[in-house]
């Protein structure tokens, strides 16, 4: 077994800086035992298993200004801001092909984080296979911001956004034997992340679920740790931090192709400026 893991924040369209990370590793043949995603981290890191670089850039340039893709328009229709039909069905099955032979086919183990609306506790999903329907609602699941979508219904569970309960889940992927990991954030390393500043709001829309609001309150206290705890694990190591050198020009939502780039490109310079250290700390 390959004793690398490969850890992907989320954020939104701060994953494009990801992508373009994600895109020259693939590019340079560098493999990992698992990928564990959240949100958007879930969402585009799955292309790494299906072996398909530059797909991501592809189809958010394609198809950004796209209503069906994401808009104001689709939240107040269905509320969902990103079209659960055109992006997680249309676009992969038949606008921009995803590749479910060779996401089958690759021996990388792929699993996500969802959080659970009953219990305010991540679920940790191992996906296998984009044929069955069940798997790209865990991903819908995974990505389905609080506000901007709805909760995903799976098994008798109530799900969202796993970003909400685990981040960025350095310390699940050490649980599953993976003692090195490659860590992608998409906040720069000053960021600190603030209290939510809508917690009046989620009472009031969540007041069904309170282990959810719980979780949301304590967001930011959990992350400003883990990211803590990384910077430990670097220091000591055992693991490799990519992130970008500054906020990212884009954030959560974002219509601007040239922005999109911009950030893609970033992604590509911060892991090509590295890349002779990130071979030797995988290849090791």
């Amino acid at each position: 077994m390959h004793s690398v893991g490969l850890v992907l924040e989320g954020g939104g369209m701060r994953g494009l800086f990801t992508a373009g990370v994600t895109d020259v590793m693939m590019e340079n043949g560098i493999s990992y035992g698992a990928l564990v995603g959240v949100s958007a981290g879930a969402c585009f890191g799955c292309n790494y298993k299906s072996n398909q670089p530059g797909r991501v850039l592809r189809y958010n340039l394609a198809y950004c200004k796209d209503p069906r893709y994401c808009s104001v328009r689709s939240l107040i229709r269905t509320g969902n801001m990103f079209g659960t039909e055109f992006c997680y069905y249309d676009i992969p099955d038949k606008l921009d092909l995803f590749d479910v032979a060779t996401f089958e086919q690759n021996p990388m183990d792929f699993y996500l984080v969802c959080t659970d609306m009953e219990t305010g506790t991540p679920i940790y999903h191992k996906c296998t296979s984009t044929k069955n329907p069940n798997e790209m609602e865990w991903i819908r699941a995974s990505s389905s911001l609080p506000f901007v979508a709805q909760m995903v219904e799976i098994d008798g569970m109530k799900l969202m956004d796993g970003g909400v309960s685990d981040s960025i889940p350095i310390r699940f992927a050490e649980k599953m034997g993976y003692e090195k990991n490659v860590v992608v954030l998409t906040q720069p390393e000053e960021y600190v992340k603030k209290p939510a500043s809508m917690m009046g709001l989620i009472r009031w829309k969540f007041k069904d679920y309170p282990c959810f609001v719980e979780a949301m309150e304590q967001r930011h206290e959990m992350y400003n740790d883990t990211v803590d705890y990384i910077k430990k694990q670097e220091t000591a190591g055992h693991t490799f931090v990519i992130r970008p050198p500054q906020s990212l020009p884009v954030g959560r939502i974002e219509h601007n192709p040239k922005k999109l780039k911009q950030a893609y490109q970033m992604g590509r310079d911060a892991v090509n400026a590295v890349l002779p250290r990130l071979k030797a700390f995988t290849d090791n």
